[in-house]
């Protein structure tokens, strides 16, 4: 049951990962310049406030990952964050392999 639900949130990322990479590619057809979405000016649009508790929170925690891992994740395109953590999802939750010559109860 869980993992399908997983599952169902990796096939989603995925989705919208697929989504912004077209948005992406629309707009660069449309103006001539290929201009990537941001996952921080993502997340930016959607709910300001909670980037920012974000990082109030990670700072007060843990300094040194907010500069070396989280900036530099917000800096990478909404696709492929979207896409690749999707991919993780997936790829965690996948279902088991069939036990050859044993039943499962």
């Amino acid at each position: 049951m869980i993992r399908g639900f997983f599952r169902l949130v990796g096939l989603l990322l995925l989705a919208g990962g697929f989504i912004f990479m077209v948005y992406d590619g629309a707009r660069w057809v449309a103006d001539q310049s290929l201009q990537l979405t941001r996952f921080g000016q993502f997340w930016n649009d959607i709910n300001q406030a909670s980037q920012q508790a974000f990082r109030t929170w990670v700072e007060t925690r843990v300094p040194w990952l907010w500069t070396s891992v989280v900036k530099v994740l917000l800096d990478q395109p909404v696709f492929a964050v979207l896409g690749l953590l999707g991919i993780v999802l997936m790829f965690l939750f996948r279902p088991r392999k069939p036990l050859i010559g044993y039943s499962r109860d």
